[in-house]
């Protein structure tokens, strides 16, 4: 006797922290959703770099005319007073992510971040002159700026657990990228209507992104109903036992409780293995990246192409050419990796292949504008793919260790240990450059060499394991096809 046909399954109910946007959209699938999300954090995000890119491209129009700048140094120690406390708010942030709920934490940031940034830019207006305003103002916007970056992976690494988690994650960390070029747009197109509003108008554009979120972000699948036993197989399944081992922590509304209440202690995080590791490997790559971040326009501005100098503007725009190549290095470092199953030893060969390009850069990219542009985006490509890497599946996949045994998350801690440390560098690099960059820019690209080196070096134990394990597989699957062969005959 045939069963009856069954009804149609009731559509998931959101529950009270579902975005007030998304309760008045219901019926939307589970897809759609991954979607929206991946949609709203690459814009978030984006707007964060956008709204750091100023302090770069009006460093020449600062310290030719705006006292107290006219001594480049000065220039550096407002970027390390960013980047200070940015490393220092990304711990005490990444710790608060976990156990707050994460749409409200990024929107409050988000608007917050935009008030820092303008109130800079307010000097210009206001006519200010006082080193210790802009160094406050930029203290503020590094604490604030520093709820971005925990809150976006931990929400990321909530909706997506897979294979392809190194792949989509490169793609989606094209927003770094995207950020940077389109806030040095922005901040040059307007730069001559005075440099004040390079810094209003990105300060205007992240705090409307904040808005968005608020309304539209849902930081978990639960919020919105979705039950993870109830997803179909291709999206519910964890390839690893770590994914595995997130799943079971998050089934449910309930469970989400759980997960708040045991969301780890930052030295538990720290005891995960492979995360110090990482860590301290970012402190070197984004010593390398984010000096190009703070220092390119001016680097250019500086140096004759072709026999040619370029305009403060022209040289904002020509440096987004090593974000392009970034994207490209990103999306290609996360494939990579997602094949081989190592991403160490990804990350490590990226890093060794960034020093012959940054001496190539260095060493020959006066000759010609062609030659300064490939130059410039194979050493974007090399240096921003490890750096891409790392900060996305390389902590989504720590943040959700086996170690933990679903008993807790520390996607957000983990994220904000390795970029945290990674900012130390961060704010490192640039200041450094500030100062020896007066003796020529021969001694900032050997230490930035020295760094990309140093930063390949330290994974070093990580990747002898990954391609002992590589090797291992290969035999297996060698002999698993031996043997079925074998047994057709």
């Amino acid at each position: 006797m045939a069963k009856p046909p069954q009804p149609p399954a009731p559509p998931p109910r959101p529950n009270h922290r579902a975005p007030p946007g998304l309760c008045a959209l219901p019926g939307i699938s589970y897809n759609s959703h991954r979607g929206l999300v991946l949609g709203l954090t690459f814009i978030a995000y984006a707007l964060y770099h956008a709204s750091r890119k100023p302090p770069s491209i009006v460093k020449r129009a600062l310290s030719e005319s705006w006292p107290p700048f006219y001594d480049p140094a000065l220039l550096g120690e407002t970027d390390v007073a960013f980047l200070a406390f940015y490393s220092l708010g990304m711990f005490v942030a990444g710790h608060l992510g976990d156990r707050l709920d994460l749409r409200l934490f990024l929107a409050a940031g988000m608007v917050g971040s935009g008030t820092a940034v303008a109130l800079f830019g307010a000097g210009y207006f206001l006519s200010l002159h006082s080193l210790a305003f802009y160094l406050g103002s930029q203290v503020i916007a590094g604490l604030l700026q520093s709820t971005g970056w925990p809150s976006v992976v931990a929400i990321v690494g909530n909706w997506f657990r897979g294979r392809r988690r190194g792949l989509i994650m490169g793609i989606w960390n094209a927003h770094t990228s995207i950020g940077n070029i389109s806030g040095s747009l922005i901040a040059a197109a307007v730069l001559k209507y005075g440099w004040g509003w390079s810094f209003i108008v990105p300060g205007i554009l992240i705090a409307l992104g904040g808005v968005l979120v608020f309304f539209f972000l849902a930081p978990y699948p639960e919020d919105l109903g979705f039950s993870p036993t109830a997803l179909p197989k291709e999206i519910s399944e964890a390839s690893t036992d770590e994914e595995d081992s997130s799943s079971s922590a998050s089934a449910g509304g309930g469970a989400r409780k759980e997960e708040r209440r045991d969301a780890v202690g930052i030295w538990k995080a720290f005891a995960i293995p492979g995360v110090i590791t990482f860590a301290l490997c970012l402190f070197f790559a984004k010593l390398v990246a984010y000096t190009f971040l703070y220092w390119l326009p001016f680097y250019l501005s500086e140096m004759a192409i072709g026999g040619k100098e370029m305009s403060v503007t022209s040289a904002g725009y020509l440096s987004v050419l090593f974000d392009v190549g970034g994207i490209i290095g990103g999306i290609l470092a996360g494939f990579i990796s997602d094949q081989l199953n190592a991403r160490a030893t990804t990350a490590a060969i990226f890093m060794y292949l960034a020093i012959p390009s940054l001496y190539a850069f260095h060493a020959y990219g006066s000759t010609s504008e062609a030659a300064n542009i490939v130059l410039m985006m194979i050493s974007g490509l090399f240096v921003n793919g490890p750096y891409a890497l790392i900060t996305t599946a390389v902590s989504a996949d720590l943040g959700t260790h086996k170690s933990l045994k679903g008993d807790s998350r520390a996607l957000a801690t983990v994220t904000a240990i390795i970029d945290g440390t990674g900012s130390l560098g961060a704010a490192l690099g640039p200041f450094i450059t500030g100062f020896i960059s007066k003796s020529g820019w021969d001694s900032v690209f050997t230490m930035l060499i020295f760094c990309a080196l140093a930063a390949g070096v330290l994974l070093s134990r990580i990747v002898k394991s990954e391609i002992v394990h590589i090797i291992q597989n290969r035999r297996n699957r060698t002999l698993d096809m031996h043997n079925r062969i074998a047994g057709a005959r």
